[in-house]
């Protein structure tokens, strides 16, 4: 190794065999060559500029980095590149609908259902896979739900009313 250049523990992991895979995110299809340690949060955020998708924790405990693979909630920071060879990845930044905020976005604006907004994209995307899957979910489902995620700034009362509100308005998208 040269002594004179640095090197990340995230290069030193790469290897010299790229892979080929096909996705769509966010309804649009794409096709890249990725080195196939690459995380999902690395590849939205780096080679797509998605930056909604956050990184936080790394290690899948804080729900920062939530995006949804074929309609199922996962942490972005624990899925390799090599895993979403033929997904559909909805982020953030897909959720809203043409130029206007999606209900569920409207309902945390509303609602105070966020502080720094950090974990925000994260909350939104829970809260999504939650109304997706659950037509009228209880306080216990909406806790279960949102438990993968953590605010350090709200104490949750916005983010269960914001939850609360799209549920009363039978907002299933």
């Amino acid at each position: 190794m040269d002594q004179g250049k640095a090197v990340s523990v995230q290069d030193s992991l790469k290897t010299d065999t790229k892979k080929w895979i096909q996705l769509k995110i966010n309804n649009h299809e794409k096709k890249l060559e990725v080195d196939p340690t690459t995380r999902l949060v690395d590849l939205l955020r780096n080679e797509f500029k998605l930056t909604g998708t956050k990184i936080s924790c790394g290690i899948g405990r804080c729900g920062a980095c939530s995006v949804m693979i074929n309609g199922s909630l996962v942490n972005a920071c624990l899925v390799m590149a090599y895993q979403i060879n033929n997904a559909s990845i909805t982020t953030i930044e897909g959720v809203a609908e043409d130029s206007s905020l999606h209900p569920i976005q409207q309902a945390f604006l509303e609602e105070g259902g966020f502080q720094c907004g950090y974990c925000t994209p994260g909350m939104i995307m829970a809260v999504k896979s939650l109304v997706n899957e659950t037509l009228n979910p209880t306080d216990e489902q909406i806790q279960l739900a949102l438990s993968g995620n953590l605010c350090r700034c709200t104490g949750y009362g916005g983010i269960i009313r914001a939850v609360k509100r799209v549920i009363a308005e039978r907002v299933i998208i």
